[in-house]
């Protein structure tokens, strides 16, 4: 048994993206973040459907449909955006990984950060604009 340089033909044989020790490790903090993405859509998709089904924002004796509903449903429209964003990056940061070329990116933070606090300043306006005089129809007795 002779203790031999790897050759040219031994690499070749080796697999792509093998060459990353903490290949493994990258995997599951990449599969943990994808998980925490899915769980911050799946709360916005949420949060949607509450503000349009507890009618938060509107009157239920008032026969118009009022405003809360558009932010229901921008909020879950955030929400499913998020999800398949997240699972399309998965993938990406998946390939990535294997082919040991990933360099983090700060687009989809920056984009999910304004989405949310366009959202937040929604709920905030929507808040604040919202009567509290107790004799408002606004407010059920």
């Amino acid at each position: 048994m002779q203790l031999l340089k790897p050759t040219e033909e031994d690499k070749d044989k080796k697999k792509p993206g093998r060459l990353n020790p903490s290949r493994i490790r990258d995997h599951l903090a990449n599969e943990r973040t994808y998980l925490a993405w899915m769980r911050t859509g799946i709360a916005l998709l949420g949060f949607g459907v509450v503000i349009v089904r507890l009618r938060a924002f509107q009157v239920p004796l008032i026969p118009r449909a009022g405003n809360g509903w558009k932010l229901g449903l921008i909020f879950s429209l955030v929400g499913l955006i998020t999800v398949c964003l997240s699972t399309g990056h998965y993938f990406a940061v998946r390939r990535d990984i294997e082919e040991d070329t990933y360099e983090p990116t700060d687009r989809w933070v920056l984009l999910f950060s304004l989405a949310v606090m366009i959202l937040g300043t929604g709920v905030i306006y929507f808040v604040f604009t919202t009567s509290l005089d107790p004799s408002s129809p606004l407010m059920p007795e």
